[in-house]
């Protein structure tokens, strides 16, 4: 499923990028090779020995470059858990998106990780933009939130 800035557009205000992220579910060894062999597909460079050593760190992400541009794609792997996704649409093609509830999270997280505060500001613009265009379950992102101790950040974001 897509996230960050792309599921961002289609959730609030579309906004330039240069690089796509999505969530991948691996659940076994075995699915690294097909996923390798597809990421090669689309002309990124991948191998096993990366997605390994993204799954032994603590953020489990990968950026693989594009060999025909100077693009890349940020695979943020998810183990064992079902992904909670959306279904929505690129150019007319069906697709999924990370649901905006666990996006603003992520966004609460890398804003409450930025330093200085100041280059959070599309992450921020997201947060607000998705709030605004999108059924949202504000609730239950608070209670995440102030789980994650990043509660008045969001608060501060809310329309």
């Amino acid at each position: 499923m897509f996230t960050g800035a792309l599921a961002s557009s289609f959730y609030g205000v579309g906004r330039t990028t240069v690089d796509i992220d999505i969530v991948v579910r691996i659940a076994a060894k075995s699915q690294r090779a097909a996923l390798v062999s597809a990421l090669k597909q689309a002309c990124l460079r991948a191998d096993e020995k990366k997605i390994d050593a993204a799954l032994k760190s603590d953020y489990r992400i990968a950026t693989f470059g594009n060999s025909k541009s100077p693009y890349s794609v940020d695979v943020i792997f998810s183990v064992g858990r079902r992904l909670e996704k959306r279904a929505g649409t690129i150019a007319d093609l069906p697709t999924f998106y990370q649901k905006p509830e666990d996006l603003i999270l992520a966004k609460l997280r890398m804003i409450r990780a930025t330093v200085p505060r100041e280059r959070a500001v599309k992450d921020e613009e997201d947060v607000r933009a998705i709030l605004k265009f999108t059924v949202v379950d504000v609730e239950s992102v608070k209670k995440r939130a102030k789980r994650e101790s990043a509660l008045s950040i969001f608060e501060s974001l809310q329309p």
